[in-house]
């Protein structure tokens, strides 16, 4: 199983799902991340307001923050290579760097919609 760490710009949360206006990323993403987790992954999600020492700690982190500032953020790193930056990866590039073949075994997620599923599914 691999170690996934994500590296977010200063957000209110740890998810950054909460707020007036949430970014319609977020949600998909920490789904992504549950996902990886169901997978027997390990996932850690590193928040710059809240958990600076992890930035530090990370020297790869801390020189990019140093040279490019947050807009290398979010920097996700897959058993300590980084393997993204500045964008949150779609499940189908996760389940590459993870070489997992179930990339479309999905959680349910929420349609930009707001809802769980289509009408025609009988949600409600």
């Amino acid at each position: 199983m691999k170690a996934i760490q994500v590296y977010d710009k200063p957000m209110c949360c740890s998810t950054g799902v909460c707020g007036p206006q949430v970014d319609p990323v977020l949600p998909r993403f920490a789904a992504d991340l549950a996902w990886l987790k169901s997978q027997g992954h390990q996932v850690e999600r590193f928040n710059l307001a809240q958990q600076p020492a992890a930035f530090v700690q990370n020297s790869e982190v801390q020189q990019l923050l140093a040279s490019q500032g947050t807009d290398c953020l979010p920097l996700i790193t897959v058993d300590g290579r980084i393997v993204s930056r500045s964008e949150y990866p779609s499940r189908d590039m996760l389940a590459m760097w993870v070489d997992s073949e179930t990339a479309s075994e999905a959680l349910q997620m929420v349609s930009e919609g707001g809802a769980c599923c289509s009408s025609s599914e009988g949600c409600g």
